[in-house]
């Protein structure tokens, strides 16, 4: 996805996002969607070193909210 792009809406995501897609999208810098991604639980898969999300399971996993972060059940 083009990093000048505004995202408008969502389906001007494409149907599998990568790291900078979803650092835009939650506004996070990219040490913390690096930091996410790698969180049990986040709906990632990964092929070698390629990090990929489904745009539905990703909002399927926001969704959830506080669900899903560790330490949120206390």
């Amino acid at each position: 996805m083009n990093d000048k792009k505004r995202l408008n809406s969502y389906e001007d995501l494409p149907l599998v996002l990568d790291v900078a897609d979803i650092q835009r999208i939650m506004g996070i810098s990219r040490a913390s969607a690096y930091e996410l991604v790698h969180t049990p639980g986040f709906p990632v898969f990964r092929r070698g070193r390629l990090i990929k999300v489904s745009k539905i399971a990703f909002f399927e996993w926001m969704a959830k909210g506080s669900e899903t972060v560790p330490g949120s059940d206390k």
